[in-house]
């Protein structure tokens, strides 16, 4: 670094590592807008100056401990890597893909831009931090997303030039995490920057082959090195010619004069390719609040593709209703999809009864949140799927849509991600407790409430007994399921998501 930055820029660098980490949070759009939030905000929070619903938070605070955080309306994120969804340019009604997406920080924010609309495919080659991935999308109530767990070259198949934007936020050797995760320090070795760029390299290449004309990639990584950044941009210019460059304002320039040993290859590059490195950006500790990052946008300029109007059309075309319903027979792809494990879907076919969902449906939603989706059933599990999406056999699907419930021995049992999902207004029974009130931490513990009748039937035309399911909120916003009886309300919140 002494020889990239120079002595006196190094000194300001190395300072940065003294200085307190900060801490962010970004607003979940997906729910609530960002006006609403900064009423209801129990914390002191700073602007962050790069994502409109960013925010610092102060470190004594602890949002992960609030009850709106279990209602998922924010996720705690760290600043600098709030950036690189916000340069996607994400617009709702697009197909995209986050190729690299665990824990899921950035697929959220790109699901919050998409509001509902279009397909989000989030993808993750480590099985076991898929489970992390499942559980984010959850919390915030992400209805159009597809969990993938595959190595990406075994994608190109089905999804070639189909996204209207790609995020690689690549696996990298992480140095500007230091500060962050002082644990890193001890994992970094200098050979993992050389293996490391070899893996970068081929995730360019096979998001190339699935990204459509005229669509956009972001790269991002995490590390200062310029053998993982600006040779990783610049080699890949060279050999896509159709893509090019779109410069960022706002933050430090990519270096070119970095493309040199004994980091990369003296003459390897065009001139042509590292003239456009210099409008990569650069996220410097010493000169922002955040950590160390790396961002790049690639344009393909071959031809002009209108994503949102393509899925829009072949969303009004999709059948609306539970007859679209479809069934897999088997035991193997009737594994709970609720453990967050990959497995290789087998062809969904015909058999299942719908009327235990039909009836849930009828009983309990007021509008029909699975509109303008395609209902699809693996073994007794139930998803609304993302209309217009190609054909997914062979690959490792963890989730082919939003998971709805289980149809179990002639009854329906909902999911707590179909809760997480749904709106107050959907609702016809729903319980909303006052963040003020002792019960909604009762509630999140998973305590049994006393609640009367009068404050689960909402709707003055309903007349209906109030026994039987509910859904449970916190200042409007769902948090999980109830079944209410006699003044009794069971509690139907997860173990594993309880409040410690």
């Amino acid at each position: 670094m002494i020889d990239l930055l120079g002595e006196e820029e190094f000194e300001q660098f190395l300072a940065s590592y003294d200085e307190p980490r900060v801490f962010g949070l970004r607003v979940n759009s997906g729910k609530i807008a960002r006006a609403e939030f900064l009423e209801r905000s129990p914390f002191h929070l700073t602007a962050i100056p790069w994502v409109p619903e960013g925010f610092y938070y102060e470190e004594g605070e602890r949002p992960g401990k609030h009850p709106y955080y279990h209602a998922g309306l924010y996720y705690i994120q760290e600043p600098s890597a709030m950036a690189p969804v916000e340069l996607l340019g994400v617009k709702p009604g697009e197909r995209v893909l986050d190729l690299c997406a665990a824990p899921g920080g950035k697929s959220t924010q790109i699901a919050a831009k998409l509001q509902g609309e279009g397909v989000l495919v989030v993808n993750d080659i480590h099985s076991d931090r898929v489970k992390a991935l499942v559980k984010n999308l959850e919390l915030l109530g992400v209805r159009n997303a597809v969990v993938l767990n595959e190595k990406p070259e075994r994608m190109l198949t089905a999804f070639e030039g189909y996204f209207d934007k790609i995020l690689i936020d690549a696996p990298c050797s992480g140095e500007g995490m230091f500060r962050k995760e002082e644990e890193m320090m001890g994992q970094w070795e200098r050979h993992s920057v050389q293996e490391f760029a070899a893996m970068q390299r081929e995730l360019l290449a096979q998001a190339a082959v699935m990204l459509a004309p005229g669509g956009r990639i972001v790269y991002s990584t995490c590390t200062f090195s310029p053998e993982e950044n600006e040779a990783q941009i610049a080699e890949f210019l060279d050999k896509h010619p159709a893509f090019d460059v779109v410069p960022i304002a706002g933050f430090s320039a990519g270096r070119p004069d970095w493309l040199r040993e004994p980091w990369c290859e003296a003459d390897g590059y065009s001139s042509k390719a590292k003239a456009a490195v210099a409008g990569t950006a650069r996220l410097w500790p010493h000169k922002l609040k955040g950590e160390g990052h790396f961002l790049a946008v690639l344009g393909s300029g071959v031809g002009e593709r209108v994503g949102a109007s393509e899925g829009i059309s072949d969303r009004a075309s999709a059948s609306a209703g539970a007859a679209d319903f479809v069934a897999a027979a088997g035991k193997r792809s009737g594994r709970p999809a609720l453990r967050g494990k990959s497995r290789a879907e087998a062809p969904p076919s015909t058999g299942v009864s719908l009327e235990p969902l039909e009836a849930f449906s009828g009983e309990l939603l007021r509008s029909e949140p699975f509109a303008l989706r395609r209902l699809v059933c693996y073994g007794e599990h139930a998803y609304a799927s993302p209309a217009g999406l190609p054909e997914l056999h062979g690959l490792k699907v963890v989730r082919p849509g939003w998971y709805i419930g289980a149809l179990h021995r002639g009854r329906f049992e909902p999911s707590h991600a179909l809760a997480m999902g749904l709106r107050l207004r959907e609702a016809k029974r729903a319980l909303s407790l006052a963040s003020s009130d002792e019960r909604a931490l009762r509630y999140l513990k998973g305590e049994t409430l006393e609640v009367a009748e009068s404050e689960i039937l909402r709707d003055p035309e309903e007349t209906k007994a109030a026994k039987g399911y509910c859904l449970v909120c916190i200042d409007d916003h769902p948090v999980g399921w109830g079944k209410w009886l006699d003044g009794m309300l069971k509690n139907e919140y997860p173990p594993g998501w309880r409040w410690t």
